[in-house]
């Protein structure tokens, strides 16, 4: 504890408002998704986790516990039709009665065999008719769960050169979203993602940022841009994409993990977290602008997790990914950026350099106690879990799951 007051106290001292970066810590909301609970793997096989659960009921529990141990994890993501119920409403109370509600609706428009040539984009008019009557469905369910959330994402693209007419693919695009759109109630966001390769090879229908961009202004203010960590070639500079998404106002929301070389849905912040460092820093940049619409922008983005847990557990990755974000997005809170803005201005190369790193470089860990006390919530959420006998408790209870072959995730 006095090393804790310490580092509290030096932070102080460097003109760091600890009562509003305690707050600020406890006002961030990290969404889970539903099926980084469940057993799921990579593109060649699933290897089944002792105590992973095996129904929406389940995943709900433990989304629960995550949020628990973390305090900022009060919404699950849910993915249709594999999380479906026939009874929404009892879903609803049942996730209530636990402390967390369901989030963002994911439809599923890619494991069917009619999509092998696509979904809103397919040649076929009945094809799409049936990819826009699923979204269409997804947009009820959100309704009925109280969810605010519709998150979109494609694998509708071409292998071969000449397989399909690339601008015809794109007005189908903009026709079916456009339908789907003009169901949405009021309040109701619809998040486009996107996916430079995969698993088409010769084109994707929406390839980057800028398509995606595009396709949202075309629908509406409804209609933003969610980034995936994972969907970008390498060397991409991400928080810049973020910089420009906050400039137009279309950045809603992210998918986060992590990559090494492709969308490899490792943890968020395993490989490189001084790029989520970075993005958070965009973000709380433009919170603190004069610029209304970039302002307001960062203050509506939806901050969920889309990971792929393959070989190190369920409950304790996303534990690690919500602790990783806390931590990335407490050190952005740690930016002297008036001290930064001056020596940007001044043409400071360096010296605004290291304003970054200094805050990237100090010791948050007792701040991150501090929010969570005041969150009640575990000073150290994977500690507990594995003090608390948590995953020896579900797989005694829920055992091995069979698994296949495939990838239930996007």
């Amino acid at each position: 504890m006095g090393t804790d007051r310490d580092a509290l106290r030096a932070l102080a001292g460097q003109g760091i408002d600890l009562p509003a970066a305690v707050e600020a810590l406890t006002r961030l909301a990290i969404e889970t998704p539903s099926w980084g609970y469940g057993n799921s793997g990579t593109r060649f096989a699933v290897f089944p986790w002792p105590g992973a659960a095996r129904t929406v009921w389940e995943k709900l529990e433990d989304a629960a516990l995550v949020h628990r141990l973390t305090g900022i994890c009060p919404s699950v993501a849910i993915h249709i039709p594999w999380d479906r119920v026939d009874d929404w409403p009892r879903l609803v109370a049942y996730a209530k009665e636990r402390g967390v509600r369901i989030g963002a609706v994911n439809p599923n428009v890619f494991q069917d065999d009619v999509y092998r040539l696509g979904s809103v984009c397919h040649p076929d008019p009945a094809v799409r008719r049936r990819a826009v009557a699923h979204l269409m469905e997804c947009v009820q369910i959100a309704k009925t769960v109280g969810s605010s959330l519709l998150s979109l994402w494609f694998a509708d693209g071409t292998n071969y050169a000449g397989q399909d007419d690339l601008r015809g693919r794109r007005h189908r695009l903009v026709d079916a979203l456009a339908e789907v759109y003009g169901t949405m109630p009021s309040g109701m966001r619809m998040l486009l993602e996107y996916k430079f390769f995969e698993p088409a090879f010769y084109h994707t229908d929406l390839a980057d940022w800028g398509m995606a961009g595009a396709v949202a202004s075309r629908l509406g203010p409804q209609a933003e841009v969610l980034v995936d960590l994972g969907h970008h070639a390498q060397g991409t500079n991400i928080e810049h994409i973020v910089a420009c998404l906050l400039d137009e106002g279309r950045l809603g929301g992210f998918h986060f993990n992590n990559r090494r070389y492709a969308d490899d849905d490792l943890i968020v912040g395993s490989v490189n977290p001084f790029e989520l460092f970075m993005i958070f820093h965009e973000i709380l940049s433009a919170a603190g602008s004069a610029d209304p619409r970039a302002a307001a922008c960062a203050g509506r983005i939806a901050y969920m997790i889309d990971q792929s847990h393959n070989v190190e557990g369920k409950i304790e990755p996303v534990l690690l990914s919500v602790v990783n974000i806390h931590t990335a997005y407490a050190k952005a809170l740690l930016v002297d950026r008036r001290t930064l803005a001056r020596r940007q201005a001044a043409g400071d190369v360096l010296g605004a350099h290291q304003i970054l790193l200094d805050a990237y470089q100090a010791d948050v860990r007792p701040l991150l106690r501090m929010a969570r006390e005041a969150l009640r919530a575990p000073a150290d959420p994977l500690e507990a879990f594995r003090r608390e006998g948590h995953a020896e408790r579900l797989a005694k209870a829920r055992g091995v799951q069979a698994a296949g072959a495939g990838y239930p995730g996007a």
